[in-house]
């Protein structure tokens, strides 16, 4: 047979499809992704469901079926969260001041925070100055320092002074816990801000403090946000120092004090402790999701035109 024989003879035949190992895998991943995304929402999301549904519930109800994952409009019930909202002088838990005061300590942190750490976090990227690496790397010490040494310490600092029972102690010890990590933190972020948009900030006759407020600060502004978000979580959320400082005066808690004296009571029903967990999680969802467009507003902010 012919060479041009051969050649019909294998066009004709149909071609061998073997086994493609990149085609089964894309499959496969296809299939698997939204899979894994839909266990994941579940595992992720089904704790926060449980506990808001509990919170919801009389107590009466629960304890007839604990197990339930669904309640009906009958057993709706909102007396849990008048208890909890409602002033311990009319016989509730009080948690309206306890959020007024948590409020305003963590705004108080994150406003303080940032006015400190913006200016620094660009100093150490920007500013050529002796010891530069080694501050960089001693900010990032100070974070790893264990705060339960400094308790004994603040505490008989803060009482000589006249301070302990005040919030205004607790922004102090907050101010200084987070911002070594947060100029650690957003000085890898403007470090990544290319020089290039600051130098033609400097041709048309910026100053330095301009080049920062007017360029860097704009694309900065998605790790601003998130240290704003991270720095607020911890203010919300931090027991040792509220419970060491503000424990002899009630009207001065915070909500983490609030809700603990909830979980160590006999007295309290579960769905009482319920409905104060769901309201003090609440704040950090929502300004999560509305500080969510500024994560990536900055993205784009102060680019370079033409």
């Amino acid at each position: 047979m012919t060479a041009t024989g051969l050649d019909k003879t294998a066009l004709s035949r149909p071609e061998r499809r073997g086994f493609n190992r990149d085609r089964f895998e894309n499959r496969l991943f296809r299939v698997l992704k939204p899979i894994v995304i839909v266990l994941l929402m579940i595992v992720a999301l089904f704790p926060f469901y449980y506990m808001a549904l509990l919170s919801f519930r009389s107590l009466d109800s629960l304890l007839q079926n604990p197990g339930a994952l669904w309640i009906s409009l009958d057993e709706f019930n909102l007396s849990t969260y008048v208890d909890v909202l409602t002033p311990v002088s009319e016989g509730g838990q009080g948690f309206i001041i306890f959020m007024r005061n948590s409020l305003l300590v963590a705004l108080s942190t994150v406003l303080l925070t940032l006015l400190v750490t913006i200016p620094g976090a660009y100093a150490v990227s920007r500013l050529q100055f002796f010891g530069r690496r080694q501050v960089s790397g001693l900010f990032l010490a100070v974070y790893f320092f264990p705060a339960i040494l400094l308790a004994v310490p603040l505490f008989v600092f803060f009482t000589q002074v006249g301070l302990r029972g005040s919030l205004v102690a607790l922004i102090i010890v907050y101010v200084s816990q987070v911002a070594a990590v947060s100029i650690y933190t957003l000085r890898n972020y403007f470090a990544t801000v290319p020089v290039s948009l600051e130098e033609a900030a400097a041709i048309d006759g910026c100053g330095r403090l301009q080049t920062m407020w007017k360029i860097s600060l704009p694309l900065a502004m998605p790790a601003v946000v998130s240290n704003g978000l991270f720095i607020f979580m911890i203010a919300w959320n931090e027991f040792l120092f509220a419970l060491l400082f503000l424990v002899e005066k009630r009207d001065s808690w915070t909500v983490s004090l609030g809700l603990s004296q909830l979980s160590g009571s006999i007295e309290v029903p579960t769905t009482v402790l319920m409905a104060g967990s769901v309201i003090i999680t609440l704040p950090i969802i929502v300004l999560f999701f509305a500080s969510e467009r500024l994560l990536v507003g900055g993205l784009t902010a102060g680019a370079e035109k033409g």
